[in-house]
């Protein structure tokens, strides 16, 4: 008998969201176009979902969590998602406080990616894979 192991389908990563949940709130909403689907009445954490991706929100102010977090979201269509990105006018990644926009690269283990940061400094990579 053969035994399969459990298949894992989802990731929701908890993360910090800096000095103003309401600003960070705000900016996955308008800017990177999640949804609030739970927000505590304390605002001590907010759940944010755009497609099968779940972002879970805590009201915590911890600069070096945040500069250390980061994840990547696979997209069906990463130069689709950047023009959106690009049209909301996010700063450049390069600039050191606030959100930051990274440009679109191929990477050599096959995937074309670009980089988000939000207001709280988690970096947010976007990707899909392609043909090497």
């Amino acid at each position: 008998m053969t035994s399969t192991p459990p298949m894992l389908s989802k990731l929701s990563p908890m993360i910090p969201a800096g000095k103003d949940i309401r600003a960070a709130v705000d900016f996955y909403e308008h800017t990177l176009g999640f949804t609030v689907t739970y927000k505590a009445d304390d605002w001590g954490m907010v759940i944010l979902q755009r497609g099968e991706v779940e972002i879970m929100l805590a009201n915590s102010d911890d600069p070096h969590t945040a500069a250390q977090t980061s994840f990547r979201i696979q997209v069906s269509d990463v130069n689709a998602l950047y023009a959106e990105y690009k049209a909301h006018g996010i700063a450049p990644f390069e600039q050191p406080d606030g959100a930051g926009l990274g440009t679109v690269r191929q990477m050599p283990w096959g995937t074309r990616e670009f980089p988000v940061r939000d207001l709280a400094g988690v970096c947010i990579t976007f990707y899909e894979r392609v043909a090497r």
